[in-house]
Order: C-alpha cells, then sequence, then structure tokens
C-alpha cells in the first residue's frame, strides 16, 4: 500500500530490545524458562532471514517445530482442548503435533495481518494486553512479564509505523510477535478455557480461515497469495484511508478480546464455541458482501472509463 521505499527491519530492534532488557533486569526470570526464550530467539532469526534473503516456507516450518520442541520441553504444549459436551478431549500423543499445527497457524495469522500501517502492531499490542491481564490475574510472572515487555517495545515500533509509515516490523517482527502471542496464549490456557483463545486472539484467525474457505469455494490454491484480507476489503470501503481501517479493526479485536475473558469459565466452552463459528459465518457473509460491490462498482467504472 506504501508508495515510497520504506526500510523493514524494526522486529530485528524490538525483539532485540526486549532480550536485552529482559536479560538485564530478568536474568532469573530468562533462566527458568531459557527454553521458550531460545524457542522465541530462533523464529526471529528465521524472521531476519526471510526478510533478507526469502526464506522457503520449509525452512519456516522446520525452525517452528525445532522452536515447539524447545516449548515441550519448557512444559508449555497444549495438552487438551477442554471440555466439550460433557466429555474431556485430551490429545495425549498429538500434543506435540497439534501444538506446532496451532503455533505454525497463529504465527503465519498474524504475520498475513501485517498488511496496512500499524495493523499487526495494534493487534498485538490489545492481544498482548488481554493475556497480560490474564496473567496479573493469575499471578503468572511468565505471561505478565513477557506480555509487558513485548508491548512496550511494541508500542514504541508504532510511534514509527503509524499511517504514513516510516518503517516496516517486517517478519522478523510479525513472526516473532506471532509466536510470542501463541505461547502465551499456551500458557494462559492454564487458567481459562480454548476457546476464549480463539476470541482473545480472533481476527488473525478469522481473517486466515475465511480467506481459506473464500480461496477452496473459488477453485483456487487456499495459500496462493492476493488482496481479499480483512484489511484490504475495509481500506477499499474507506475509500483508501488506512487509519480508518486500521482502527476499525482493532476496535473489533478488542470487542473479541474483552468476550474472550469475559466468558473465560470452563463450563462455558459449549456455548463459546458456537459463537465462534457464528462469528465465522457472519464475518464470511458481510466480507463476501463488501467484496462483490466493490467488484461490481469497479466493473462500471472500467466500463466509463472505456467509453470515454
Amino acid at each position: 500500500m506504501h508508495k515510497n521505499i520504506t526500510p523493514r527491519g524494526a522486529g530485528i530492534g524490538m525483539v532485540l530490545g526486549v532480550m536485552v532488557s529482559d536479560i538485564l533486569f530478568l536474568n532469573e526470570f530468562i533462566y527458568i524458562h531459557l527454553a521458550s526464550f531460545l524457542a522465541i530467539f530462533l523464529v526471529f532469526i528465521v524472521g531476519v532471514l526471510d526478510d533478507h534473503r526469502d526464506a522457503t516456507p520449509k525452512t519456516k516450518f522446520y525452525v517452528i517445530f525445532a522452536a515447539v520442541l524447545l516449548l515441550a520441553y519448557d512444559g508449555i504444549t497444549i495438552h487438551s482442548l477442554g471440555k466439550l459436551f460433557g466429555h474431556e478431549i485430551a490429545l495425549g500423543w498429538f500434543a506435540i503435533p497439534f501444538t506446532m499445527f496451532a503455533v505454525a497457524g497463529f504465527t503465519n495469522a498474524l504475520n498475513l495481518s501485517d498488511g496496512l500501517d500499524g495493523l499487526a502492531g495494534l493487534l498485538s499490542i490489545i492481544i498482548l494486553s488481554t493475556l497480560c491481564f490474564i496473567g496479573y490475574e493469575h499471578k503468572d510472572f511468565f505471561i505478565v512479564g513477557t506480555a509487558l515487555s513485548f508491548i512496550v517495545a511494541v508500542t514504541t515500533f508504532m510511534w514509527f509505523n503509524w499511517n504514513p509509515a516510516k518503517i516496516f516490523m517486517g517478519d522478523s517482527g510479525s513472526l516473532t510477535l506471532g509466536f510470542v502471542i501463541s505461547v502465551l496464549s499456551i500458557k494462559a490456557l492454564e487458567y481459562i478455557n480454548p476457546i476464549s483463545i480463539l476470541f482473545i486472539a480472533a481476527i488473525p484467525i478469522f481473517d486466515t480461515l475465511i480467506v481459506m474457505i473464500r480461496r477452496n469455494r473459488n477453485g483456487g490454491a487456499i495459500f496462493a497469495p492476493d488482496q481479499l484480507h480483512i484489511h484490504h476489503i475495509l481500506l477499499r470501503f474507506f475509500n483508501g484511508n488506512v487509519r480508518n481501517s486500521v482502527i476499525l479493526i482493532a476496535l473489533l479485536q478488542l470487542g473479541f478480546s474483552i468476550i474472550g475473558v469475559a466468558f473465560s469459565e470452563v463450563g462455558q466452552q459449549r456455548y463459546m464455541l458456537m459463537l465462534f463459528f457464528i462469528n465465522i459465518f457472519i464475518f464470511y457473509i458481510l466480507l463476501n458482501g463488501m467484496l462483490k460491490r466493490q467488484n461490481k462498482f469497479s466493473f462500471y467504472r472500467k466500463k466509463r472509463r472505456k467509453k470515454h
């Protein structure tokens, strides 16, 4: 969307800032969760390589898989999908593969949301703040310390990334933030039901699922890049106004995050799951309607130009 050449290395400043400050002031905390911080650093390195030389999807997959193994060593794994319809859905030996799927999915989902100035940063601040609140409520210093560190780093970055952006976070930033949110979300499962996490991080998840459903229905490859994400459609709706698009998406995420916290008790999981799928359906219908109107308007505008 930008018209000028813009550097994309802000993720290096954000992540190294967090790492250096945490080592200086939270060294005992780092030592206890060393494996998790090494996992975050691994994902950060592949993000830097991707910004510099375009790392292959296979390379990213291997690195995220190695990072998930480090998380498992630190005891951060999805062991259960909670209690649905009266039965506990324990994952058993499937815990690590499922964790790999969930972490890779959300890490890339946040990466895909990095399409407008300030969008990925603002979404990350809202999601991390929600997780920080959960950590504070349950006195989990790992969640609170990690979330606060990244919130401060991303907030500083936003000063330079707000439209019109002077710098982008790049994959070094978006992949790392997606991974960190995944890690803290898994840790938060000790205190809240798994469906609440889907709401706390709703917009990147909705966006990825809806785009994949639309591509599949249209007969295209579900992983093929396009400009049909939520932020692309809203940007056209607001006639190219980046700030309005970003603020609306952020407000939607804030609303979903509040719902996720408000209905986080284990007994409410079944209703939360139904509400989640209802919201996907509503989003899909609304976005498809907006997309069809935009395509129709674009068609008539091209027709007029040909006549003149």
